[in-house]
């Protein structure tokens, strides 16, 4: 354990050299968050209902809430470093050494994402401030439990998702098409476009058994309140067995691919 500690150490300190890209991307990244609000305030001006059973607080509690658990896992160049290591060769020395490649990328990620949580904390607290009368808690300290450990296995679903997609990088000699179409129907299908229970019910049931909801739509529900009681346990239950095969899909793809290799340079 201790050399994965030593990458994760490794890792603050590269990060840290980037820290004002950190904060700069942080706090411009609020500006589509904005803009997404202005949209849902339009949409209700003049509206007395809810829509699906949100409201206009509710809807901006939802955004809030994703756009926290969006900071703390998303993946956002480990994919391409992976696959820019196995073009250029770089991997040819954990093959050499005794570093587990999958265990190295996650102590990178992890430091990636402590640090970035460092970095964004303050900007995000003031965000949050600032729309305070729209924003709401968990229920309580079992949701917020509940709420916090499938965010533990979010960044690990995302992680483990991205890592098999670079991989491809075996046989591919350009991965990034392949990147870009899963990133484009993640956004629609994990609920970052919108909540996904605004779908027809039987668009949501069929959603709630593939991967895709786990990697951000259930965990910002069971801190709203949407997803309670029994479902909670069930949808945990459903997130860890997504995690599993995840991880064993990345191992087996690993496994293959690295049969395939032949080091280009470095």
């Amino acid at each position: 354990m201790k050399k994965y500690w030593h990458v994760i150490n490794i890792g603050i300190q590269n990060t840290l050299t980037y820290r004002m890209n950190f904060l700069f991307r942080c706090v411009f990244g609020f500006v589509p968050l904005l803009a997404t609000i202005a949209l849902w305030r339009a949409i209700y001006d003049g509206r007395t209902d809810t829509i699906s059973g949100y409201s206009l607080a509710g809807m901006i509690s939802y955004y809030l809430v994703l756009t926290i658990v969006d900071a703390l896992t998303a993946v956002n160049e480990d994919d391409w470093q992976i696959a820019t290591d196995i073009k250029d060769g770089n991997i040819s020395q954990f093959l050499l050494k005794p570093i587990d490649f999958l265990g190295y990328r996650l102590c990178l990620f992890g430091a990636g994402r402590l640090v970035y949580m460092v970095v964004a904390i303050v900007p995000t607290t003031l965000f949050v401030l600032w729309f305070r009368e729209d924003f709401s808690l968990p229920a309580d300290a079992a949701t917020f439990g509940y709420f916090v450990l499938s965010v533990v296995m979010t960044g690990l679903l995302q992680f483990f998702l991205s890592y098999t997609m670079a991989l491809l990088a075996f046989w591919m000699q350009e991965v990034s098409t392949v990147i870009f179409i899963l990133f484009a129907f993640e956004y629609i299908a994990s609920g970052h476009l919108f909540p996904l229970d605004i779908l027809p019910p039987a668009v949501e049931q069929v959603l709630r058994f593939t991967p895709f909801p786990y990697q951000l739509y259930f965990p910002v529900s069971i801190w709203l309140g949407r997803t309670t009681g029994a479902a909670v346990g069930q949808g945990l239950l459903i997130q860890a067995a997504w995690v599993v095969a995840a991880y064993l899909l990345a191992r087996w793809v690993w496994s293959r691919g690295i049969r395939k290799y032949s080091a280009v340079g470095g």
